[in-house]
């Protein structure tokens, strides 16, 4: 099996799947497995799974036991060891270190509520955009809470696999953002970048509620001399009310004894006409037929979807 903790000798395709352990597995973190698989599957490629716990006051303890024995009752089939973040710290920091070294990133003081005495710019993920208060240093008689990383004035263009292009300025919409919070935990812009990096990922699918933080990523990449992988964001599962699934819109877990009828479900979401037989199917027929059906192309261009209300062959070809 291939290392999943290394890039010595990466494959053609290298995809991941990276769930953080706040809950159990629900059918919008499924729809996610399951375009990375597949998309990994049908290249020829290998598939990691990544349990994204370094945020550790947001860890459920045994949410990643459970998350793993969901999606092997599932019949999905990773490569190499399963990697923890929470056991990566010393990367995140050897970042870090790096990025200070370079200049790229400075201390910061500034605490929320002082931010938002200094701002009202709200930014694209609906926080404030930080206003460049410490960039030039602390002020005197200030400690450090937490270090952010400076973002250049200028527009980010991603093309996007599955929703097209879009474009970001980091100063004016998001600010220099952080990379070590002031409780100490670093955070996920650092982490996951370094990740990719480090497991040789190049091929990144996953929900389109990330695809504003991308640039982010983007830059961290050149700041570090990373290589960019390419990126696909697949529309996200909202519930009735248009809040997407999660824990904290009380999203039901998804269990393997429901077998491929949800497998189905999650395909049809996809944008696939999904044979009746097949929610009768065992898994293994079903991941068969389901690679070989496999093309990105089909799998719709919205950022969002209540399951159901897409119909089959709505892809974006």
């Amino acid at each position: 099996m291939a290392d999943g903790g290394s890039s010595s000798r990466p494959s053609a395709y290298r995809g991941r799947f990276a769930p953080s352990p706040t809950g159990p597995l629900h059918f919008g973190s499924l729809v996610a497995a399951a375009g990375s698989y597949l998309d990994a599957r049908a290249n020829g490629g290998e598939w990691l799974v990544r349990i994204e716990d370094v945020d550790a006051p947001r860890t459920v303890p045994g949410a990643a036991d459970g998350i793993l024995k969901t999606l092997e009752g599932f019949g999905f089939e990773w490569d190499g060891e399963v990697v923890y973040q929470s056991r990566r710290i010393d990367l995140y920091h050897a970042a870090l270190v790096r990025l200070q070294l370079a200049g790229h990133v400075y201390p910061c003081s500034c605490s929320r509520s002082e931010i938002a005495a200094a701002t009202s710019r709200p930014s694209i993920d609906g926080g404030l955009v930080y206003p460049g208060t410490c960039r030039a240093g602390l002020k005197e008689g200030a400690a450090a809470r937490a270090w952010r990383l400076r973002v250049p004035d200028r527009e980010f263009v991603l093309r996007d696999r599955i929703q097209g292009e879009s474009r970001q300025n980091l100063e004016r919409d998001v600010g220099d953002f952080v990379l070590l919070r002031a409780d100490g935990q670093y955070a996920y812009q650092l982490a996951v970048v370094v990740d990719d990096a480090v497991q040789g990922v190049n091929s990144i699918v996953r929900g389109v509620d990330l695809l504003d933080s991308t640039p982010r990523q983007l830059w961290l990449q050149q700041c570090l001399g990373l290589p960019e992988p390419r990126y696909a964001h697949l529309p996200v599962a909202v519930n009735q009310a248009g809040e997407k699934l999660s824990k904290q819109t009380h999203a039901a877990a998804v269990l393997p004894e429901q077998g491929t009828e949800v497998l189905a479900r999650v395909l049809r979401f996809l944008g696939y006409q999904v044979p009746e037989c097949l929610c009768r199917a065992s898994t293994t027929e079903f991941w068969n037929w389901a690679i070989g059906e496999w093309s990105i192309e089909k799998v719709p261009a919205v950022r969002a979807a209540f399951p159901g209300d897409v119909p089959a062959g709505a892809g974006n070809s």
